[in-house]
């Protein structure tokens, strides 16, 4: 029997079913998540876990793309948009930190018909001056 085609469509949600279930991180989030494993690796071993040259370039991507740069201020993200928006919807607006209500449609289609230009703007605002007050 021919497998059913699922045609991806982000401005519909529609991710591919691999990603149904799953969970989306920030890019922030992603790098709190692997400074946490690796100190607990750390830990563990008691000693230094040597580092690969994939492990470098990881974290210096997660360094320079990562919008928010302390825990303190990822966790205040999350908060900021809490479960307004779809798991996918969430991670972009806390990875891409879009200026405007435009910009961030833009980018994220699927905000179209979800909110409104003012409380969007407003959610942006607040991640803007989280960014700028940060640690």
């Amino acid at each position: 029997m021919p497998r059913a085609i699922f045609e991806e469509d982000a401005t519909q949600l529609k991710l591919g079913p691999e990603f149904e279930n799953e969970d989306m991180l920030t890019v922030s989030e992603a790098k709190i998540l692997i400074d946490t494993v690796m100190a607990q690796r750390t830990r563990e071993a008691n000693a230094e876990i040597p580092m690969t040259d994939v492990m470098k370039k990881t974290l210096s991507y997660f360094n320079v793309f990562g919008r928010f740069k302390t825990a303190e201020s990822t966790y205040a993200c999350e908060r900021i948009l809490g479960n307004r928006f779809h798991k996918y919807e969430r991670a972009q607006l806390g990875t891409l930190c879009c200026e405007d209500a435009e910009e961030a449609r833009t980018l994220i289609p699927s905000l179209s018909n979800k909110i409104d230009d003012e409380s969007l703007q407003g959610i942006l605002d607040e991640l803007s001056t989280l960014r700028k007050f940060q640690e």
